[in-house]
């Protein structure tokens, strides 16, 4: 009530409240909430238009989603045994309307919402939790905190205030006479990018210019600056070190999930998985990598993919996963293998019963999984890759590159693959215009098999560490290596690789 008290009048918002209802008791939300705002409150139906300043409540034991403008009512698969309204409602809002979304958590037990929040977040939304300190019950707002995905822990008194400043802003970013001016003034990003390379180690310069800023834009909406305002942006960076750290954090966009893109993983385990297993021979270990790996979830579904198979073809092959990826705090969180109980709507009961333990409302991933696994910081821009790899997955990442970035990368995975080996791409992406190296296994899931050799020429993807897209680097320009010496380099690691103790 505290938030419904504290909206003002006419706010242009369109709300949605999501309450885990007992289905069989007719709830009487609507009335009470109408006593508190002057906001039209009604309860959802099928095909309810959204509409501003109307507040819809969702009805008992059932699941809403919007589309087309309109409010959806489903019944819910209670698959696994899971209710989860408000993660399947925010899949469906980010979907459909990108950074005009916004996910507010507010007090509540288990961890409904964890996962939908990144698919909010993901799109260029806002994520708002209310204090633990404050709620009733925080199960679910710490649940969401502990995602590294929130932008904002605020009283639910105060949240009202942030949405109304979220909306207005991303409002005025949208109109063409906010975006007009760009021309008149100058082009401070490549001065943003050189700010965060020196100050946090972290080097987006490949990254394309129109991912940048629409994800500065959105850091300038919550700090309550129209597009014009770059300049004033640029000077709070340089003052804030909080700031300049959240928006690198936000251009990094550590957003993943369980078995992200199901019938991708089931060609994986039907037929590619088998196929790499049965081929491999008893003395040759498997080797996986799977770049920017992030929070450490698709690490863990193909980890978990290869286990199945193996015990299904009864072979004991030596399995060895490396995940890298250039955000150490990522890492971390996936060396620690802890996810929040919302991931039962991505991973079977058969599995959690197999890979995972239960602790309170996470689930923890079994030493069995997790030893299989290598985790480290890695930038695969800058620093030499694995080889003799059996498979390559790297989703959703060479999207935000600039087009030389991708090539040099799917240049790099076919140097690390082994003739036959696999590569995984996004669903987004593509190998490019790079004849004679890869063949298609399937378009529609980005699989291709590495075919030809690597010319002497390609080894220049050792790319000058100022040129890369992530670090950490040393602060300040770098020499720039010659082919010759990114290739002795590379020599050196893999002498390393296959010679020196772990």
């Amino acid at each position: 009530m505290k938030l419904v008290n504290a909206l003002p009048t006419d706010n242009h918002l369109a709300l949605i409240l999501v309450q885990h209802l007992d289905p069989i008791h007719k709830s009487m939300m609507v009335d009470l909430l109408a006593s508190h705002t002057s906001m039209i409150v009604r309860q959802a139906a099928e095909g309810m238009p959204l509409e501003p300043n109307h507040l819809y409540v969702i009805p008992p034991g059932t699941y809403l989603s919007v589309g087309n403008g309109a409010l959806h009512i489903l019944e819910p698969q209670a698959r696994h045994g899971a209710r989860l309204p408000f993660d399947f409602l925010l899949h469906t809002l980010a979907a459909q309307y990108g950074e005009r979304a916004v996910c507010v958590i507010l007090s509540g037990t288990g961890a409904d919402g964890s996962l939908g929040l990144k698919a909010v977040k993901e799109k260029g939304g806002l994520v708002i939790a209310q204090d633990p300190d404050e709620a009733d019950f925080d199960g679910m707002p710490r649940s969401a905190i502990m995602t590294g995905a929130v932008d904002l822990v605020l009283p639910a008194a105060k949240i009202p205030e942030a949405l109304v400043k979220y909306d207005l802003r991303v409002a005025l970013a949208r109109t063409p006479h906010s975006a007009a001016p760009q021309n008149k003034t100058p082009d401070l990003l490549p001065e943003i990018v050189d700010l965060l390379r020196t100050k946090t180690g972290y080097d987006f310069t490949l990254y394309k210019p129109g991912t940048l800023h629409r994800r500065i834009a959105r850091r300038m909406a919550m700090a309550s600056l129209e597009s014009a305002d770059l300049d004033r942006y640029l000077e709070i960076l340089r003052s804030n070190t909080g700031e300049l750290d959240i928006l690198a954090k936000d251009l990094l966009i550590n957003v993943t999930k369980f078995f992200r893109d199901p019938r991708v993983f089931d060609l994986l385990a039907e037929q590619i998985i088998p196929e790499l297993i049965n081929r491999q021979p008893s003395d040759q270990p498997l080797r996986i990598w799977t770049v920017g790996c992030s929070t450490g979830e698709e690490t863990y579904s193909l980890a978990m993919l290869f286990r199945e198979a193996m015990t299904a073809a009864k072979r004991h092959i030596k399995l060895q996963i490396f995940a890298s990826d250039v955000d150490p705090d990522a890492v971390a969180s996936a060396r620690e293998g802890l996810y929040p109980e919302a991931i039962a709507t991505d991973v079977s009961s058969e599995r959690l019963a197999r890979f995972f333990i239960k602790e309170k409302h996470h689930y923890r991933v079994l030493s069995e999984l997790r030893d299989l696994v290598v985790f480290t910081v890695h930038n695969v821009l800058t620093d030499p890759p694995f080889s003799r790899l059996d498979l390559v997955s790297c989703r959703n990442l060479l999207i935000y590159l600039r087009p030389q970035a991708q090539e040099k990368l799917v240049s790099l995975f076919h140097f690390a693959l082994r003739e036959g080996g696999i590569l995984l791409l996004g669903g987004s992406e593509t190998i490019g215009n790079i004849e004679g190296h890869f063949a298609v296994i399937s378009k529609s899931a980005r699989l291709y098999r590495h075919i030809g050799r690597s010319r002497p020429g390609e080894f220049g993807f050792l790319l000058n560490p100022g040129d890369g897209v992530g670090g950490p680097t040393r602060p300040g320009p770098a020499p720039v290596p010659t082919r010759q010496a990114g290739f002795a380099d590379l020599c050196r690691r893999l002498v390393i690789e296959a010679y020196a103790p772990a």
